[in-house]
């Protein structure tokens, strides 16, 4: 069944780490994905805090499906100009100071008991493509470094990164040819960023993935897009999340809402997505 596959990021339902939790098991849903914890980043907590994590996911016969980190969110030459994104109460560093940081995340996701890390490309420079061999450089050293950690880096495609749709993040994973590198396919994304996810995105990447992130979005009359819960926008996850299991992926899928209705919360919002990816599922029968 997909739904035994299915988690959630933790603080796109409650800033409070131990409400998310206690969410996702009154859902019925196994896994959580984790990237702060009442407010700290993930990828900083110091020995106790990540003890007391693990207990908290233990207790609740949760497990970690992925550490959301926010590894080479950074600017790959800070004397160029280059768009940015959220760093999730992480702090804006140089380039050496994520790979310094990369043992340490590695250590808090194997204490979480997972070996997936997710990662980004760096921040999106004007011309990414002129930047790819650089890029590719970088993230295969990266690779080496988590093959040593015993890690598995899971670079998303996101549009304020080099990497930001599906074309690109395939060219980077094959350019780095390393069993430690995957794709980390969020076909949300790749519509918010105004290309087709579904045949066209998934096409480039098949065959490159390891996990999947879910969310849904929609654009107004100007063509702004804006997240919105699943089922209710221009996003083809019906589609896309039947050629998944027709292709046989059997990995896991994180809900990342990414909406929070007028005048309610985030709780409110991921649970209106779950739903909606229920009812698709079922509607596919593939619940």
């Amino acid at each position: 069944m997909v739904l035994d596959r299915v988690g959630v990021l933790t603080d796109e339902v409650s800033g409070d780490f131990s409400a998310a939790l206690d969410w996702a098991v009154g859902k019925g849903l196994g896994w959580v994905e984790v990237r702060t914890v009442d407010g700290k980043n993930a990828a900083d907590l110091d020995d106790a805090e990540l003890g007391r994590v693990r207990r908290e996911v233990d207790r609740r016969g949760l497990r970690v499906s992925a550490l959301a980190s926010p590894l080479f969110k950074c600017a790959l030459d800070p004397s160029r100009p280059v768009e940015k994104g959220d760093l999730f109460g992480s702090r804006e560093e140089p380039l050496e100071a994520h790979f310094a940081r990369l043992p340490r995340v590695a250590a808090i996701a194997r204490a979480l008991g997972t070996d997936k890390v997710r990662v980004f490309s760096f921040w999106r420079e004007r011309e990414p493509r002129k930047h790819l061999g650089e890029v590719v450089a970088h993230l295969k050293r990266a690779s080496a470094l988590a093959e040593r950690e015993g890690v598995r880096l899971l670079l998303e495609n996101e549009v304020t990164c080099n990497g930001g749709y599906a074309d690109e993040v395939a060219n980077i994973v094959r350019g780095a040819d390393s069993p430690a590198l995957r794709v980390l396919w969020d076909p949300g994304n790749e519509q918010y960023g105004g290309r087709v996810a579904y045949p066209e995105g998934y096409v480039l990447i098949r065959g490159l993935f390891e996990h999947v992130h879910l969310k849904d979005c929609a654009r107004d009359a100007e063509g702004r897009p804006s997240c919105v819960p699943i089922g209710r926008g221009e996003t083809p996850l019906e589609a896309q999340l039947r050629a998944l299991e027709r292709d046989g992926y059997r990995g896991l899928y994180t809900i990342e809402t990414h909406y929070t209705p007028p005048g309610g919360t985030r709780m409110q919002g991921t649970e209106e997505s779950l739903e909606g990816l229920k009812t698709m599922l079922s509607e596919a029968k593939l619940a």
